[in-house]
This record gives structure tokens, sequence and C-alpha cells, in this order.
């Protein structure tokens, strides 16, 4: 009953709400002469933090509708160009001119983990002028109706390997945190079964391939619990009236409380800061800490069976490393990848995933030529700045675009030849 508990406290804190906005529109209407007082100011500012704080953030867009290709300035427009229940896969296309050779394509698999897929709306902003760029959009499952059935990590991997065959040969794929893990197995399923569309490369960023090394405050809570706790004490069905009534899940607001708790004190005093912002009146900043909580704040939840499966075989059991992941029953030989080349980057403050436990990856894919791997470090930056930031687009995306360039498909090393057919 918590997350009826959960929802019934919105909805009756809901005619709050209503009034606390109308409060701040009454105190920053610049024709009343409170507003241009340290006074009015604060009670606007009350009133906005009130409501912000209590809202429920609903999914933000992405609002790329323009880049820089060539030096020119181009539109970008999307559309989805491949839609599963729990999925959309949504394609930045270009306005291009005609015959200009085509750039690599590259499909970025966003994290399953809580936030939507706009969290990387600056890795797909610092990707389109390199790369023909598709991105996964992930459903919320509150959204999803029980009738549409289950979605496991069996499913996640079904889902990137569709992806491909949708996609065609030629694609490079770039997996950031969380789907690391079936990104890389869906790579090792393909190429044990000869599949003519694995991909040409991927990048695997900040992801949990073996949380054994360098172990986090995440990493160490999941070993330090059962699976039978997970189950016990953070699965919920969805309540009624959302289209996924009845279906269990892990509740978006629960794995926000988990991240705000890590850093709760800086929580606090951005707080703190916008509301001082407010009142002095100081608009940019206030304008950026609204930019950052509406996409931070926004949430989603996950099916339980994946979130379970996820917890239990990367966490629990580290079976990805140890040799023992399977996928529909079969096992997941990392040994079988030859031909794809693999990138590793990694965030020297990472504290979601430590140090170590993306390079793991080398280590596991043996068979991949030295030459078609590498791996980069990035000092100063924690797991955000991994995929986002001034050092992501100066640092990171640079050496991203010079590996896919030289792991495409006219340049890629001879390896074990492939059967040239589908799964």
């Amino acid at each position: 009953m918590f997350y009826q508990l959960y929802e019934s406290t919105h909805a009756a804190l809901q005619p709050a709400r209503a009034y606390a906005d109308a409060v701040k529109l009454f105190y920053s209407n610049p024709l009343n002469p409170f507003s241009h007082m340290p006074l009015g100011r604060s009670v606007a500012a009350m009133a906005e933090l009130f409501e912000r704080t209590t809202r429920r953030y609903g999914k933000p867009d992405f609002g790329l509708d323009k880049t820089t290709v060539d030096f020119q300035p181009a539109a970008v427009t999307e559309k989805v160009v491949w839609s599963r229940p729990f999925c959309n896969l949504i394609n930045f296309q270009r306005a291009l001119p005609e015959g200009r050779r085509a750039d690599p394509k590259l499909l970025i698999v966003a994290p399953m983990s809580g936030h939507y897929a706009t969290l990387l709306r600056g890795t797909v902003e610092a990707m389109l002028p390199h790369a023909d760029v598709y991105i996964t959009d992930w459903t919320d499952a509150r959204m999803v109706p029980l009738a549409e059935g289950k979605f496991d990590l069996d499913d996640y991997i079904d889902y990137v390997i569709d992806m491909f065959h949708a996609l065609g040969p030629d694609t490079h794929v770039m997996g950031v945190c969380q789907p690391s893990v079936p990104v890389l197995a869906a790579v090792a399923v393909m190429e044990a079964r000869g599949d003519r569309f694995a991909p040409a490369s991927m990048t695997l960023m900040g992801g949990p391939i073996d949380t054994r090394r360098n172990p986090t405050a995440v990493n160490q809570l999941a070993e330090q619990k059962s699976i039978d706790w997970f189950r016990d004490n953070v699965i919920m069905p969805v309540p009624w009236p959302a289209p996924g009534f009845a279906r269990e899940v892990y509740p978006g607001f629960l794995q926000l409380s988990g991240f705000m708790s890590m850093n709760l004190d800086r929580h606090i005093i951005a707080h703190k800061d916008f509301f001082m912002h407010l009142v002095k009146n100081d608009g940019d900043s206030a304008e950026k800490h609204r930019d950052f909580y509406d996409e931070y704040l926004a949430v989603m939840d996950l099916t339980a069976e994946f979130y379970l499966q996820t917890v239990e075989t990367v966490f629990i059991r580290h079976a990805l490393p140890k040799g023992e992941m399977t996928h529909r029953g079969q096992p997941v030989d990392l040994t079988a990848i030859r031909n794809v080349a693999l990138f590793t980057v990694e965030g020297e403050n990472d504290d979601i995933s430590g140090l170590g436990q993306t390079r793991a990856a080398h280590d596991l894919c043996v068979n991949i030529p030295d030459d078609m791997k590498a791996h980069y470090m990035q000092p100063a930056v924690g797991h955000y700045g991994v995929f986002n930031g001034s050092r992501f687009r100066a640092e990171i995306v640079p050496r991203i675009v010079d590996f896919m360039a030289s792991h495409g498909a006219p340049k890629r090393k001879a390896g074990k030849p492939r059967l040239v057919r589908e799964a």
C-alpha cells in the first residue's frame, strides 16, 4: 500500500500546490509593488519552492531541433523508427545536403534505471554533428497495461538485438551506465550466432561490468541484501487509475530517493541557493536550477522482473564476469566476441560505477584483437560527467568519434569469419 499512500498524498496536496502557484503569480507580478521588494520576492520564492518539491515531474522533451554539421547549421527532427510496448527507438534526423557522405549510425542505449532517456540529451547533442544518432526511449512501466506482458533482462537483450537488425550492418553502439551489461551480452549472443548485424563497435561508459572491482555504496547495498529483501521491500503494484494498474514495479520515486540520499546535503544546499537566487532576483542561476531538477526529478517505474533480475545477475551473483550469465537459458559467452571493436570510458570520481568496473570488459573479451580495443579514464569527473558536460564534449567525444571512424565497415580488421545469416 506504500505506492497507493504516495499517490494519495500527492493528490491531497494538489489544492495546496494550486494555492502556492497563485501566491507565486501574485507576488511575482511586476504590477504588484511587493514584487520589487525583498519581502514580496521571499514570499514568491517560498511558494515556488513548495510547489516544485511536491509536484510530479512529467517526461521532459529532448528539445533538439538543430545542430551543426560541417560548420553549417542543420535542422533536426525526431522520428520513431522502431516501437515495442516498453521502448521506442528515436532517430534524430538531420537535414543534410543531398549526395553528402553518410555518417556512421550510432545507437545510444539509454539507462533503464529510473530516469528517462532525456537524461542523455547532452550526449545526443554532442554526437549529432558526427553521427546518425538513434536512442532508446524506454517507456514508464506504470504506463504499460498489464496485458502487454512482462519485461525482464532477457527481453531487454532481445530488444537490443532487434534494434541492430532494424538498423542494419555497420552500426555502432554506445551503452551508458546500466545498459553496458545487456549491450555486451547482446553482442556476445549475436557473435556466437554468427549474426551479420552485430555492431561494428561498442562503447561502454561508466557501466557495472564487474562490480567486485572498487565497489561503491550502491554495489555494497546490493551485496548486503538478499534478492528476497528487494522483492519484499521495493516491489509494489501500480495503483489505480494508471494504465499499468496492478503491474508489479520498482517505483521511480524510490529510485530517486536512493540517489538523493547519497548526496542529500548537496541537494539541500542547492534548494537553499535556489531560494536565495529568487530573492536576489538572480534569474539566470534560478533558471539553471529549474532546468537541472526538471530533468533529475522526472522518474519512471521499472518492471519488477527486470529490476530483480538485474540486481541478482549484475550486483549479487556477478554472473557476467564469472561466466555464469545466461540468455534464454543459453550461456552468454564473451569469448565469442571477435569482430566488434571495444572502447570503454570511466570517470575518475565515479561514485556509481567505480574505477575498473567498466574496464573489466577488456579482460573478459579476450578474443578481441588488441588493436580493436581501447580504454580512457577521464580525470576529475563523476558519473554524470562521463556522458555529459564540458569535459565530455571536449575530451571524450573526440575519442569516441575517432574510435568509430577507425573501426567502421571499410576499416574493420579481419577476424574469424562470421556466418552471413540472422539469428
